[in-house]
């Protein structure tokens, strides 16, 4: 029979304490970091050391030796990980683009009465009035008055959807930089956790920060996450770009502007750098937000259907009526647009979607999108006999007074830009085609006033006017706002706003955005508990349960205990055998 060596036990209990230290000091770490953001708990993976041999009556036995901290690994579900990647897309998505329909709603909220569907409610009840009093005044002003109010208020929404793209934009340009510092960080995690666990240690703090970047990440687009088995590092694809690649990677940009004439915006394209090729996000913020661009797109596309429709299809019933003067029907003032310029004719290409504007001499134009919402204004024709005094208005503030020549031509007026210098009491500003205007008040740099365009002369005809006045035009103008297109006519080519009425179209197009806000607000929902579902799933198995921890605190505290009993109780032993053996006697 052999022995084993005398301080061998000795050895054994001082693994045990080792190593229940170490347990320790990891319950510690975990206990610590419990509220840290994706902290995966930790624990010591304990071996046992290679037996002794001895040999016993009856042959060779082994005796073990202890225990030994073989590693300390951290506790991961990848799976639950990559589901969560996957999940946090889309809800950032549906994030994104439910605080757009927000802002979208808010534009076009009609609750104060201050919106567009009130304006075209307004407009009509002018128009209704005025079929029945025809040659009051206030009723025929209430009208330019009504018509202008729906103008600007279509005018306004569009600047608004602007400034949102706008906004979208610039939060791109933001987001754009996140990313690529999140991309860089990752890179330098996978050199130092690759460079920390050459040497056999698991690098656990390393790679929960990392995990966290590319939590952070997986928000702003779709990401897959490949890990290099051999050396730890991750390598990040996102619709088919690898953005990360171990020690490499691919930086993201927004392309220079190109100006939108259509929306009068200007637009960047996302690329990857290294190559000029584009890159699409697939989900999350970056993808959100292009999208919601494309949708406030669409709502300028709106109100330029409505611009349009007003500017066509309204402006040639409006031609078809006649002017007053002295009280008794003027045959003269006929032909004239509600909107635009009177000397222009505006029809509807449907192929195009644009207005075309052709003017009574000169080259046609088309005019798409805020062009067609920019050639809104109200026809501010005065009428009068010569020698009439009128009042140039801005913003409903008097800024000039002129007077009305109505002896041969058929005049028309315009609104027009005062430009840049100083104006005082008397001075004269010129205006379009050389014409002058005197004023009677100060002018502003950057007032607007009326002014008359000479030498516009329309060949008056006779007209079957009754001469009574009876508003009937003004009737047929009423009807605009409710009726569908005649059922004889084949297409909706001539009408922008196709063959439903001018209040049809408006309520359809807030109808359907509602509906796509409600149904944004469900899946929003719905993904939020996805995420719940998730997240309990990762932390089910990562995250720090304080029970658990402090039932192990206890564990190994005894452990470290019992094992320190033990060793005291050797060291009896050993300093009786050493110091007390062969003494008896002396």
């Amino acid at each position: 029979m052999s022995i084993r060596s005398t301080f061998a036990g000795l050895n054994t209990m001082y693994r045990g304490i080792s190593s229940s230290r170490l347990s320790l000091d990891t319950v510690g770490h975990n206990i610590t970091n419990a509220s840290t953001t994706g902290y995966s708990r930790q624990s010591v993976n304990l071996v046992t050391t290679n037996a002794d041999e001895v040999y016993t009556v009856n042959g060779q036995q082994l005796i073990g030796t202890g225990d030994d901290a073989a590693s300390i690994t951290r506790a991961r579900n990848v799976y639950a990980d990559k589901q969560y990647w996957k999940e946090n897309g889309t809800n950032s998505y549906y994030t994104t683009t439910q605080t757009n329909f927000d802002k979208v709603e808010a534009i076009f909220n009609d609750s104060n009465n201050t919106g567009i569907e009130k304006a075209l409610e307004d407009f009509y009840t002018s128009w209704n009035d005025l079929s029945s009093n025809a040659s009051t005044t206030s009723n025929r002003t209430t009208v330019i008055s009504k018509g202008q109010v729906l103008a600007d208020r279509v005018t306004t929404a569009t600047t608004q959807l602007q400034n949102q793209i706008q906004s979208n934009y610039d939060d791109l340009k933001t987001n754009v930089t996140k990313v690529n510092e999140i991309t860089d960080q990752i890179v330098s995690l996978n050199k130092n956790i690759a460079s920390i666990e050459a040497t056999g240690a698991n690098a656990n703090d390393l790679r929960d920060t990392r995990d966290n970047l590319v939590d952070e990440l997986s928000g702003y687009m779709s990401v897959n996450v490949y890990e290099d088995a051999s050396n730890g590092m991750y390598s990040i694809v996102s619709n088919g770009a690898s953005l990360v690649s171990g020690v490499s990677k691919l930086n993201l940009k927004l392309s220079d502007g190109t100006s939108n004439s259509t929306y009068g915006v200007t637009d960047y394209s996302l690329e990857i750098e290294e190559t000029g090729t584009g890159f699409s996000a697939g989900s999350g913020t970056l993808q959100a937000e292009y999208d919601a661009i494309d949708k406030d797109k669409g709502y300028i596309d709106n109100m330029s259907d409505i611009a349009g429709f007003l500017m066509t299809t309204f402006n040639d019933q409006h031609k078809a009526g006649y002017g007053i003067s002295n009280s008794a029907i003027d045959v003269t003032k006929t032909n004239i647009n509600f909107y635009g310029d009177n000397d222009t004719t505006y029809t509807w290409d449907s192929t195009n979607d644009a207005v075309t504007a052709t003017p009574a001499s000169g080259t046609a134009s088309t005019l798409k999108g805020v062009q067609i919402i920019a050639a809104l204004a109200v026809n501010s024709k005065l009428t009068g006999t010569d020698g009439t005094s009128y009042v140039a208005a801005c913003g409903g503030t008097t800024q000039g007074t002129g007077s009305i020549d109505d002896t041969t031509d058929s005049d028309s007026y315009t609104i027009v830009t005062v430009p840049s210098g100083s104006y005082t009491t008397g001075s004269t500003v010129t205006a379009i085609d050389g014409v002058t205007l005197d004023n009677s008040v100060t002018l502003k740099e950057g007032d607007k006033i009326v002014v008359q365009i000479a030498n516009k002369k329309k060949t008056a005809t006779v007209s079957t006017a009754n001469g009574t006045a009876d508003g009937s035009n003004a009737t047929l103008m009423s009807t605009l706002f409710n009726s569908e297109q005649a059922s004889t006519v084949d297409t909706a080519s001539d009408r922008s706003v196709g063959t439903g009425s001018l209040n049809s179209y408006y309520n359809t197009a807030m109808t359907q955005m509602g509906v796509d806000s409600t149904a944004i607000d469900d899946k929003a929902s719905s993904q939020e508990t996805i995420m719940t579902q998730v997240n309990t799933w990762r932390t089910s198995t990562s995250g720090v349960n304080w029970d658990e921890e402090l039932t192990n605190m206890i564990k190994f505290q005894q452990g470290y205990n019992a094992c320190s009993r033990c060793l005291t109780t050797m060291d009896e032993m050993l300093d009786k055998l050493i110091n007390s053996t062969g003494s008896v006697g002396r």
